[in-house]
C-alpha cells in the first residue's frame, strides 16, 4: 500500500478541490490519499467557515482516505512554518508524493526556485534590501527570486509549493513533490465556473447562491460563520491586554499602533485597513490578530516548534489499513481519541476550539473527546 499526501484547508470544499482529488485518483488509481487539514483557523489568519469536523465528513465523502489534523501553531503561521508542519506529518506516515494545486504547475521552476532560497545566500541579502527600499515581504522575496533565477513567482499555490520543496530539501525528506494545474483565479472574488474559495466565502457572506459551485447540497454551508463576528471579543482583549508584544507575530512598536487604532475602527475589516503598511501586508495583520485573539503567545509558540504527534479526525478501510500498516514505522504517537492525558499543544488544540465555539455554539469542544469519524463504505457516491 503507497500514499499521496494532499495539503488543504477546504474553506470550503468546492469542484476546483474535487478536480485536484479525481486527478490524483485517476493517475493514481492504487495509492491511499492522507489529507493534512488546517483545523477551525487558517494560515492567512482567517476562521474556517465551517468546523474541521464537518470538513472531515466533506472530504470522506468525496475521495480522501486518511485525513490528520494541522495544528494550530502550524496552521496559522507563515509558508514556511505551515509547510514544515504539514509536510513533517506527512513524511512521518510514509507518503511518497505530496501533490499540490499550482498556478505554473512547473514543478521544475519551483524546485529551482526553492533551491535558490536555500542555497544562495544573496537571496536574504537581496529581500533585505528591497525591504529597506519600501516593498513588502511577499514583493521583496519575488523581486529577489527573479534577479537571482529569473523567474518571477507571485502566486499564492506556487509560493506554498515553494515552501513545501524547501522543507522537503532543508530536512532531506524522502517525499517527492509533484503539481496539478489549478484551476481559476485565487484573487477573483466572482462566482464562475472555477470559482475559488474566496469568491464562494463572499457570496455566502453576501447571501448570494453558490448552487453549482460545491459538489454537495450547499445547505451545508448555510450555517457558516466569519471573522466579524468575534471582532467584539478581540476588541474587549486588546483594551484590556497590557502588552500585545508578548503574542506570536505581533513585533513591538505595532502593538501600539493597534492599541490606538482599535478605537477607531468597527469590525475587523476595518482594524486591518487602519493599520496595513507597506511593511504589514493584510495577512500578516490578520495572522497577529488571530493569535492575539486566540492567546497565541511567543512563549506558546517557542515551545511548539515540532510537530510531537499524528493526531487522526478521520479515515474510510482504506485508509485504516494502511494506518495499521505504518504504525509500526511512525515515529511520533498517532492520536485516533484524546484522553485527559494530553500533549501539551495538543492541550492548546483543544482551548482554540474553545474560542471558535464561543460564536459557533456548536458544542466542538465534546467533539474533540469523541471517537474519529469514521466512514466504513469507501464507495464515494
Amino acid at each position: 500500500m503507497k500514499a499521496i499526501g494532499v495539503i488543504a484547508e477546504y474553506n470550503p470544499f468546492h469542484n476546483g478541490h474535487l478536480y485536484h482529488l479525481n486527478t490524483i485518483k485517476e493517475k493514481y488509481p492504487d495509492y491511499v490519499i492522507v489529507l493534512v487539514l488546517s483545523g477551525n483557523y487558517t494560515q492567512r489568519g482567517d476562521i474556517s467557515i465551517i468546523d474541521k469536523f464537518k470538513k472531515t465528513e466533506i472530504a470522506l465523502k468525496y475521495g480522501v482516505d486518511l485525513i490528520i489534523e494541522l495544528p494550530f501553531p502550524f496552521a496559522t503561521q507563515s509558508a514556511d512554518f505551515f509547510s514544515y508542519g504539514a509536510i513533517t506529518l506527512l513524511e512521518n506516515l510514509n507518503v511518497e508524493r505530496v501533490i499540490f494545486g499550482s498556478e505554473s504547475d512547473n514543478i521544475e521552476d519551483l524546485k529551482l526556485i526553492a533551491e535558490a532560497q536555500l542555497n544562495n545566500p544573496e537571496f536574504d541579502k537581496l529581500t533585505k534590501i528591497y525591504s529597506k527600499l519600501g516593498k513588502n515581504y511577499p514583493t521583496a522575496l519575488s523581486s529577489a527570486l527573479y534577479d537571482l533565477t529569473g523567474k518571477s513567482i507571485t502566486s499564492p499555490n506556487d509560493l506554498l509549493g515553494i515552501s513545501y520543496i524547501k522543507t522537503i530539501l532543508k530536512y532531506n525528506y524522502k517525499i517527492i513533490p509533484e503539481t496539478i494545474k489549478r484551476l481559476g483565479n485565487y484573487h477573483d472574488l466572482e462566482l464562475n465556473e472555477t470559482s475559488s474559495a474566496s469568491a464562494i466565502r463572499e457570496a455566502l457572506k453576501n447571501n448570494k447562491s453558490i448552487k453549482g459551485q460545491v459538489p454537495y447540497n450547499e445547505e451545508l454551508l448555510n450555517n457558516s460563520h466569519y471573522i466579524d463576528e468575534f471582532f467584539n471579543i478581540l476588541k474587549y482583549k486588546i483594551i484590556t491586554e497590557e502588552d500585545l508584544s508578548i503574542y506570536q507575530t505581533v513585533d513591538e512598536g505595532i502593538d501600539r499602533l493597534i492599541k490606538r487604532e482599535i478605537n477607531n475602527s468597527n469590525n475587523y475589516d476595518e482594524l486591518i485597513m487602519n493599520i496595513k503598511s507597506k511593511r504589514y501586508t493584510y495577512n500578516k495583520i490578520s495572522r497577529m490578530l488571530l493569535h492575539i485573539l486566540c492567546n497565541f503567545t511567543k512563549e506558546k509558540a517557542n515551545g511548539f516548534r515540532e510537530i510531537k504527534y499524528i493526531r487522526i479526525l478521520g479515515l474510510n478501510k482504506n485508509g485504516s489499513n494502511y494506518l495499521n500498516k505504518i504504525k509500526k514505522t511512525s515515529t511520533l504517537p498517532i492520536i485516533s481519541k484524546i484522553t485527559r492525558e494530553k500533549d501539551p499543544m495538543l492541550e492548546y488544540e483543544i482551548e482554540t476550539t474553545k474560542i471558535y465555539d464561543i460564536i459557533c455554539n456548536n458544542n466542538l469542544v465534546n467533539r474533540e473527546f469523541e471517537s474519529i469519524i469514521y466512514i466504513g463504505d469507501d464507495n464515494n457516491d
